[in-house]
């Protein structure tokens, strides 16, 4: 039975969402596009327990928490999922994200945030990132919104093979739009570009992307699709990482 354990370890990551390989948390598609204040959110989750001699057992879990009032947006993301199989961990992450926007006119938001992670499978142990910036609104119509934001930040990362913590001044920007072709379709994309300042060279470039149709007042179908470019990753890491991931959605 051994020799079928990669069909079900296979079985189980396809049950993990995109965010085991992206380092770099899209907060993008995670935003409520709504002039409705008050509080909105999401949960979802997922594990699954496979025994033919060997036993793999997954689970993901994750949670979105959004408060948005005339000028403020607050926004609290969590997830946390591993993948185990013959006594191996293959899969395991998890981060915290928290971002506040205060709308300083029409066009100019003013944003900060902190965020917190650790993922086995990039050999980071733990990460730490704290920045602010300003997100601006390029674009915004009924079926199609564009912003861009540009945020310096400061990282703390320690890596599962390397002593000595890691200290970066990065630059975080992002392109982003949104597509709306009708009240039952998304369509978002947002690229990231992080360098680490006066050190252009070590850098990360991330696409993200999202297709979601709703299924029902409360429910979704997303696709996700996820690549990374990462300039120094931690020794052993490819430089490079994609993902395509598809699940539901359960609107709070």
């Amino acid at each position: 039975m051994r020799k079928s354990l990669p069909f079900f370890l296979f079985i189980a990551f396809c049950c993990i969402t995109n965010k085991t390989s992206a380092q770099i948390v899209n907060m993008e598609s995670q935003r409520y596009h709504t002039d409705t204040t008050g509080w909105s959110g999401s949960l979802g989750g997922d594990f699954a327990l496979t025994n033919y001699g060997q036993k793999v057992f997954a689970v993901n879990a994750n949670a979105h928490v959004q408060y948005q009032s005339a000028k403020s947006l607050y926004l609290l993301l969590g997830s946390y999922g591993f993948l185990k199989g013959d006594q191996q961990s293959f899969i395991d992450y998890g981060f915290l994200h928290f971002r506040y926007n205060y709308k300083l006119g029409k066009v100019v938001r003013l944003e900060a945030f902190t965020q917190v992670q650790q993922n086995a499978v990039t050999k980071i142990q733990s990460r730490f990132l704290i920045g602010a910036g300003l997100r601006f609104k390029i674009w915004h119509s009924q079926k199609f919104h564009l912003y861009f934001g540009s945020l310096p930040m400061y990282e703390i990362e320690k890596e599962t093979d390397r002593p000595q913590a890691i200290h970066d001044w990065r630059s975080s920007n992002y392109l982003s739009f949104t597509f709306l072709p009708n009240k039952q379709t998304e369509f978002t994309s947002t690229t990231y570009y992080q360098p680490v300042l006066f050190n252009i060279s070590d850098y990360r470039l991330l696409n993200q992307t999202l297709f979601k149709i709703k299924a029902g007042k409360k429910l979704s179908l997303v696709l996700n699709w996820n690549y990374q470019y990462d300039a120094s990753p931690a020794a052993g890491v490819p430089t490079d990482t994609y993902n395509f991931s598809t699940g539901i959605q359960l609107d709070l």
